[in-house]
């Protein structure tokens, strides 16, 4: 936890939060703090700041916290995602906050299994816990948009084409293409398969609306593993 993250609920009085549970625990017995210590705090959507540890017990620790400094700025990318394993699904949402990606949608693909629709790995408050773990990871406080779609052709053909507006189009596809481009300098949306990759149908539903295929070389690499070196190569800066 490099970030402790605060809500508006955990405020007692202006500028003084209690905090218990988790990020007490974390405190307490990781970063082994004491009163007086200062701890890096940031407000959900908001500012990040310092803490400083007015008084700890077992049941609760408060901090007097101030905010001076905006988190970082997001890589201006928008990323499509066709809807992984659930036992990959936590692992690839932090890594997704952790590396800025501020709107990602979930979508569905020839080679998703019905099922992983239906893992309790979806449901709203279980995305934002594993949001929270990548902001925490990664000193961010700006929650992404998760957006989950079902139906493959609807979406590309519907709502797609206004999403990915006025932005470079790419769909990550192990087989022909171009080798993906390095540092853009400007917006792009990101579409990446399943394991397996996108079906020649899907691909070709994508090149339509004006999406270009590009590749990492000759290695097939997992999807998460792919998607942060894409994010990575896309926008070294951020």
């Amino acid at each position: 936890m490099n970030l402790i993250v605060l809500h508006e609920t955990d405020f007692i009085r202006p500028g003084i939060v209690r905090l218990t549970g988790r990020r007490l625990e974390h405190i307490s017995k990781v970063h082994r703090a004491e009163p007086g210590q200062h701890l890096r705090v940031g407000l959900i959507d908001g500012d990040i700041g310092l803490g400083e540890i007015t008084d700890l017990s077992d049941q609760y620790v408060e901090l007097r916290v101030e905010f001076t400094q905006s988190p970082p700025p997001p890589p201006p990318v928008t990323l499509i995602l066709a809807l992984p394993r659930p036992k990959m699904l936590k692992r690839i949402i932090q890594h997704v906050t952790a590396l800025g990606v501020k709107r990602l949608v979930l979508i569905n693909s020839y080679r998703v299994e019905k099922s992983y629709w239906q893992t309790p790995w979806l449901d709203e408050g279980k995305l934002l816990e594993q949001c929270l773990l990548g902001l925490e990871q990664a000193v961010d406080t700006k929650m992404p948009q998760i957006i989950l779609r079902k139906r493959f052709k609807p979406f590309v053909e519907d709502e797609l084409p206004e999403l990915a507006k006025n932005s470079l189009k790419l769909v990550a596809h192990p087989v022909g293409g171009e080798a993906c481009p390095v540092d853009l300098g400007e917006s792009c949306t990101l579409v990446i398969g399943p394991e397996g990759g996108f079906i020649p149908y899907e691909v070709e539903k994508l090149k339509e609306i004006g999406f270009n295929s590009v590749h990492l070389g000759p290695r097939i690499l997992r999807v998460e593993t792919a998607l942060p070196v894409l994010v990575s190569r896309l926008f070294p800066a951020h």
